[in-house]
């Protein structure tokens, strides 16, 4: 190697490793450019059609989400309307019930004192009819009773049922117009 090309390479090694060299600046700044002109003619619009798809998708969300809050206010607004109208619906069918109630009751309460009375005036009735049936056979015991005592007094025998009944009827109502109304008989005044 001579001498000159030592020194050459000298001062080429002497230069600053930060700056680049002419050729490799060139080249770099020209590949830089395809690179540049490459990406905004092909990468850039459709990472921007990719951005505008999903700005419209996400704004069609939050407005989808702001019509779904809407109704759901809507509808909470319905639903508490329609409890406060259950709640009023359910407070008079209460009302309605205890004045069912109260009616059904009422009428148990006067079915109850018809069927009383009605107890009452057949106990009443069938009293009267026993009572009428014990007369009639206290009737026919006194009479008996009444033909044979007059028959050992009289000393003669009253077997004529006619005669016999014709003392009897008068002996009873001798009895009848001497024991006051209401009283048994058989009872002393």
């Amino acid at each position: 190697m001579p001498l000159s090309g030592a020194v050459l390479l000298a001062s080429e090694a002497e230069k600053n490793p930060l700056i680049p060299n002419a050729n490799e600046l060139f080249w770099g700044t020209i590949c830089f450019a395809i690179f540049v002109t490459f990406m905004v003619k092909f990468v850039l619009p459709k990472a921007k059609v990719a951005l505008d798809a999903r700005t419209e998708g996400i704004e069609g969300k939050l407005a989808s989400a702001e019509r779904d809050r809407d109704e759901a206010q809507v509808l909470l607004a319905q639903y508490r309307e329609q409890l406060a109208d259950a709640r009023t619906e359910a407070g008079r069918i209460r009302t309605e019930a205890q004045a069912q109630r109260a009616q059904i009751v009422e009428e148990a309460r006067a079915e109850a004192r018809v069927e009383a009375t009605r107890i009452t005036e057949s106990a009443t009735a069938q009293i009267a009819s026993e009572r009428a049936q014990v007369v009639a056979e206290l009737r026919r015991e006194v009479g008996g009773l009444a033909v044979e005592l007059a028959s050992r007094v009289v000393g003669e025998s009253l077997e004529d049922d006619a005669r016999q009944r014709r003392t009897v009827e008068r002996f009873l109502d001798g009895l009848d117009t001497a024991v006051p109304a209401g009283a048994a008989p058989g009872a002393v005044s």
